[in-house]
């Protein structure tokens, strides 16, 4: 004890050490909170904003069960579901995120890196040109349900492959890394040739699906994305401590206890589950998983007590600020969310690689 204080500054004891992580604690957990507000503000703008005729007053009333019965239905059957699938899928996708680039050992990594999200585009592809045919003549009404189903196989499939290779030795994070750029060239090429043979009408359904929609979503599926990502969340936050000892390489973590290969490969499960499906209800929606654990790094630092929560509260209001923005740009049409999310992510994405060349 007597040497590490030594090794101390002159000018800062262990008093002011810990004054000073505890006005980190203070602001960090200020910052979350504020978030958290954001996003309940979102989530009012995202009720109230819209072509229905309504003032926003009315809107916000609804929500309450005061108003009109049409009033009241338009918010709590049409738009209040809508927001949630925006606040679920954007903390899912978030936080999946955060915790693959932590495993991974790359702050590129997201669901679409290991090919998840390429899956499940393979498996709609497969389930809308293939499957829903076949079964129209014993079941006329084919539900989004089974398309969703189809997509969480595909982006689950992905995951498979990914943790069989892991299982035959290839687990470095820049191996998982390269099996999951080529699953993604494979489900691309698969998914192209499913089109090439498909007629306009279902052409024109796989790629509507592949814009990606939160307006598709029941709340039956809203429920089921939730229980999946509270679930992924959970296990996240229970091993935030092993995440920051893995920060410091992954011999540092082994020397500290932690079983690295058991982490990394249970991670990149879990997560691939969480993302999965999200990605099966909501299509394809890119970079959310990407660029909201960097913008929490920026305001809470790389401690994962704090950037696991401040990413899945990010990547809700991110979600809902791009859904309005869909909604809003050039109303009453509504845009793709995939696209505007992948206007915000696009840039930030071409940053990290020239911030990576010039270290």
């Amino acid at each position: 004890p007597k040497q590490a204080e030594r090794a101390l500054p002159a000018n800062l004891s262990r008093e002011s050490l810990s004054h000073l992580q505890k006005n980190k604690t203070r602001s960090y957990t200020i910052i979350i909170v504020a978030l958290f507000i954001l996003t309940l503000i979102l989530i009012l703008v995202e009720i109230s904003c819209g072509v229905s005729g309504f003032k926003p007053l009315e809107k916000i009333q609804a929500l309450f069960g005061i108003g009109t019965a049409q009033s009241i239905n338009s918010v709590q059957a049409i738009r209040m579901p809508r927001a949630m699938c925006a606040v679920v899928s954007g903390a899912g996708l978030a936080i999946a995120g955060a915790a693959l680039q932590s495993v991974l050992e790359n702050p590129l990594a997201s669901s679409s890196t290991i090919g998840i999200s390429q899956g499940a585009a393979f498996g709609a592809t497969a389930g809308i040109l293939a499957i829903a045919p076949w079964l129209m003549p014993f079941a006329p009404e084919v539900s989004l349900s089974l398309i969703a189903l189809c997509a969480f196989i595909g982006a689950m499939s992905s995951s498979v492959v990914v943790l069989l290779f892991s299982k035959l030795g290839i687990d470095r994070p820049e191996s998982i890394i390269l099996v999951g750029v080529a699953l993604s060239a494979l489900w691309a090429g698969a998914s192209t040739l499913f089109q090439y043979f498909a007629n306009d009408i279902d052409l024109a359904k796989v790629i509507f699906w592949h814009f990606g929609d939160l307006g598709r979503a029941t709340w039956l599926h809203i429920k089921i994305m939730a229980l999946v990502a509270i679930v992924s969340i959970i296990y996240f936050l229970k091993n935030r401590w092993n995440y920051n000892a893995l920060q410091n390489g992954a011999l540092t973590a082994k020397s500290l206890g932690v079983s690295v290969k058991k982490l990394r490969l249970t991670t990149v499960f879990i997560a691939s589950l969480c993302a999965a499906c999200i990605v099966a209800f909501v299509g394809l929606i890119n970079f959310i998983g990407l660029i909201a654990p960097h913008i929490a790094r920026k305001l809470v630092g790389c401690n994962y007590c704090f950037l696991l929560p401040a990413s899945a509260i990010l990547g809700s209001a991110l979600m809902l600020a791009s859904d309005i923005a869909a909604r809003m740009i050039i109303s009453p049409i509504i845009l793709p969310i995939g696209a505007i999310t992948s206007f915000l992510g696009a840039p930030l994405f071409l940053y990290l690689l020239y911030k990576g060349v010039k270290e």
